[in-house]
């Protein structure tokens, strides 16, 4: 094992629920003998990876790390990155991709990747969806709590399909399944003949929050390929959310409603 990998594993002892580790609790972590990571603890200590607690034999994260934390932190917007990701998906899968943003109760792509598949989806930038009616406004929804979902619609959906939720009932039913989930689904809502995979993340410093989405044909897509692309948009989400700090990225930290 080099040092390098050696001191990514050391890192990612790390956790929202452990700040600080010790030789024997990193030892216990890595199945590795105590006096390897003893040596490997301390020569990160050297080098500023990371500091001692104290006079203690504790060890947490050092100077280095938060400095370029903040340095990651501030080098690009989350919407620079959501469409970082969802480029990438193109690339990867031939199928059109958005960043998306929730105006009331609309959705607005703000961004795309148009497919590069024989049959793919047009691009929709500027054209705007019930946000109720696709995965890009459900997983923005979900961000919601479910007293603010009901103050936004007060009167009955007006739903484009019998695809989409047809009351506000129905529509908290999906909402809490996306929170379960991570992500939301749609086949033939807002746009007929149109499927599509999303999962929304959100910057706690800015108050933005964008959705990522992956869209297609539904009668070209494969349950294998449906599952590829949704773990991509989730490991990317997944990605940003632990960058910025996102406390609402879900399944994760979700808020308890």
């Amino acid at each position: 094992m080099s040092i390098l990998v050696g001191a990514a594993n050391v890192l990612k002892c790390f956790s929202p629920d452990r700040h600080e580790v010790t030789v024997t609790e990193a030892a216990a972590l890595l199945s590795l003998p105590k006096s390897n990571v003893s040596r490997l603890l301390r020569s990160m200590r050297e080098v500023g990876f990371l500091d001692t607690v104290g006079n203690s034999k504790r060890y947490r994260p050092g100077i280095l790390l938060v400095e370029a934390a903040q340095i990651a932190r501030r080098s690009s917007t989350l919407r620079s990155r959501a469409d970082a990701v969802v480029s990438e998906i193109t690339a990867e899968f031939g199928h059109t991709t958005y960043v998306s943003a929730r105006l009331g109760w609309e959705v607005l792509a703000l961004s795309d990747h148009t497919g590069t598949n024989v049959l793919r989806v047009a691009s929709t930038v500027g054209e705007r969806l019930q946000a109720f009616a696709c995965a890009t406004g459900r997983t923005l929804l979900a961000r919601l709590d479910d007293e603010a979902v009901r103050a936004l619609y007060p009167t009955p959906l007006d739903p484009p399909s019998k695809n989409a939720p047809q009351t506000l009932d129905d529509l908290l039913v999906r909402l809490n399944g996306v929170r379960r989930d991570g992500y939301a689904e749609a086949d033939d809502e807002a746009n007929r003949g149109v499927g599509g995979i999303a999962v929304a993340v959100g910057d706690p410093e800015t108050s933005e929050e964008v959705s990522l989405c992956v869209t297609f044909p539904v009668a070209t897509i494969e349950t294998s390929e449906r599952t590829a692309m949704r773990e991509r948009l989730q490991q990317g989400a997944r990605e940003i959310a632990a960058i910025l700090g996102d406390p609402l990225f879900y399944p994760q930290g979700a808020m308890a409603r």
